[in-house]
């Protein structure tokens, strides 16, 4: 299943994402141009409040921000998409899988619906991702479009001629939690919180990366001064970086493997790591089954912004 974006019309596209730490809305023009951008802290999740408690929290604060935007631009024709850290069920239409845990089980689209009395578009954050990078972003124009999130966590999304894939379990692109292939004796078999072992996520996340560095090195420092210091020439950090590059080139040899993409984007934290996008290319040929590899691997054109701003298009698949 795909959402196709209808970009002749006229109404100003608003976009939420919503984070663990923060809220970021955005309203853009029929062009794509920016109109406003603001940010707010998510309501924090109190071990004191319930689950019910935190969640009509975070239903207000959305719901403030867009009546904000509405006052400020003056507006009422609008289109509404909104990213989360996890999917609606197409069971239920209630959210799973969400890191934002007093999410999960909630009509999240029922409720903003109801509190704005406006139709609302909800997808999984890397979705809105790959959404906006393949609409106006870094793989504009391309036929299809894989994109990942290297950050905190490792997340996909697949977008086909400017459509989104959500797939009949919603998980399309969940490119995250999916084994390493081609593993060898240095990748460390590390819990997820999913329940399984040796998920991507635990090798190639900001986070996993710095764990799995740990096991080889004995040394915990953070992921950004693994990269500081392989910039610099050391040379511990310079195989820690050159196991990391191997491992991200099987993992996309993998989804190249499998759906051949006309380009695949990173974006994240992990993804401003420049050598990758040397380095990765050419390790991955010697994984990927053709006699020529030309997928080109490029950079998130509007980094941390091209969540929200896939949001924004989202909602331009309402009819």
């Amino acid at each position: 299943m795909t959402s196709s974006l209808n970009p002749d019309s006229d109404s100003i596209r608003l976009g939420i994402d919503l984070g663990g730490t923060k809220t970021e809305i955005i309203a853009l023009d029929h062009q794509g141009q920016t109109l406003l951008r603001q940010r707010t802290s998510t309501p924090s999740h109190s071990e004191h409040d319930t689950p019910e408690k935190n969640y009509q929290a975070i239903i207000n604060n959305m719901v403030a921000m867009v009546q904000q935007v509405q006052q400020q631009l003056t507006i009422q024709d609008y289109t509404l998409g909104i990213g989360i850290p996890g999917a609606i069920s197409l069971a239920t239409g209630r959210v799973k899988n969400a890191n934002t845990t007093c999410l999960i089980g909630n009509d999240l689209q029922g409720d903003i619906e109801h509190a704005l009395q406006h139709k609302v578009v909800i997808a999984n954050d890397a979705d809105c991702f790959a959404l906006s990078e393949a609409t106006d972003g870094a793989a504009a124009g391309k036929p299809s479009v894989f994109a990942v999130i290297i950050g905190t966590g490792c997340g996909g999304g697949w977008v086909i001629n400017g459509g989104l894939v959500s797939g009949p379990n919603a998980i399309a692109g969940e490119w995250g939690h999916n084994p390493l292939l081609w593993r060898d004796e240095q990748d460390t078999q590390i819990d997820c919180y999913c329940g399984q072992q040796g998920c991507l996520e635990t090798l190639l996340s900001g986070p996993g990366m710095r764990q799995q560095a740990r096991y080889e090195t004995g040394v915990d420092q953070a992921t950004e001064d693994w990269f500081a210091a392989y910039q610099q020439g050391d040379t511990q950090a310079r195989q820690v970086i050159e196991r990391y590059h191997r491992r991200l080139a099987k993992a996309l040899a993998g989804v190249i493997n499998t759906l051949d993409p006309h380009a695949i984007v990173l974006g994240g934290g992990v993804s401003n790591l420049d050598s990758i996008y040397q380095q990765v290319p050419q390790l991955w040929e010697e994984y990927v089954f053709s006699d020529t590899v030309t997928t080109p691997l490029l950079k998130a054109k509007y980094g941390d912004s091209s969540g929200v701003r896939g949001a924004a298009w989202l909602g331009s698949a309402i009819k």
